[in-house]
């Protein structure tokens, strides 16, 4: 079995595969404080509840643009799996041609989900990822990652807006029936999210207008992409909340042949050298 992650700005996302198939998977909050062993004790408990065991394991690889957590997840991996998770970063091989100004300053979490979008549905395409910030990555038909746009994600533009007001607070991020508000409540779900709609609708005309490729089609994940497609008016073409994750699994099988083997180590016998050198 394969275990991808991608830990996000406020999220890290898992999943695993069981051959072509990803047969479950979970999202969890990053936690900066937490150390390996919470972490090997969260992920046991989540595959406790599928009947996996870290030893159905055979495989890891995870994309972070949270440098922070990046040691304690790999030294987790690494100690209850007993494996070292490939990490999406230079020297993998993407099967993309990036066009960009220093291409190292792409965010992992972009290429993972441009890889997913042409691999899965072709190019051209523009990717749009609803997260803590709202990224949109313009590729090729021929698979060339051409740049894009970095915009402020729904929660972030809400949270900055009340924390920098006086008299307004959190609302539920729904889309209300009418643009023309009635209350303060529904004048914020209408300015947030009608605004991110416009912001979607005009970003994604400028690209396709600017670049040429009129006919790239919208490929969006993220928990609020449903916010922009609720609307009656089809903007994005393609919603797929598991493009992250699909993305590990093609780098992996594209990568996993060409990376150095670290053979898989014994746990039962590194628990207890663990536990020997704790007691001393």
């Amino acid at each position: 079995m394969l275990l991808v992650i991608d830990v996000g700005n406020t999220n890290i996302k898992m999943g695993v595969y069981n051959g072509s198939k990803m047969i479950q998977s979970w999202r969890i909050s990053v936690k900066v404080e937490r150390t390996s062993d919470e972490f090997g004790a969260t992920m046991s408990t989540l595959f406790a509840g599928k009947n996996i065991t870290f030893g159905d394991i055979d495989g890891v690889i995870m994309s972070s643009v949270c440098p922070s957590v990046n040691y304690t997840i790999e030294h987790a991996c690494e100690y209850y799996i007993g494996i070292k998770p490939i990490a999406v970063g230079m020297g993998i091989k993407t099967g993309l041609d990036v066009k960009y100004t220093n291409p190292h300053e792409v965010g992992a979490d972009r290429i993972v989900n441009s890889v997913a979008a042409y691999k899965l549905y072709g190019g051209p395409c523009i990717v749009v990822d609803f997260g803590t910030a709202t990224t949109f990555n313009l590729i090729s038909a021929k698979g060339e990652f051409l740049g894009g746009c970095i915009a402020p994600g729904i929660k972030s533009a809400m949270e900055s807006l009340v924390n920098n007001t006086a008299r307004l607070t959190n609302v539920e991020l729904v889309r209300p029936e009418s643009i023309v508000g009635k209350t303060t409540e529904a004048n914020l779900q209408a300015g947030i999210i009608y605004g991110f709609t416009g912001l979607v609708k005009y970003i994604i005309a400028k690209l396709r207008s600017d670049s040429g490729l009129e006919d790239a089609k919208v490929v969006a994940t993220g928990g609020l992409s449903q916010l922009v497609q609720s609307g009656g008016e089809k903007i994005l073409d393609i919603v797929d909340r598991s493009l992250t994750l699909k993305g590990l699994k093609i780098l992996y099988d594209a990568n996993a042949a060409n990376m150095p083997q670290h053979p898989k180590r014994h746990q039962s016998a590194d628990h207890q050298h663990r536990h020997e050198n704790n007691a001393n």
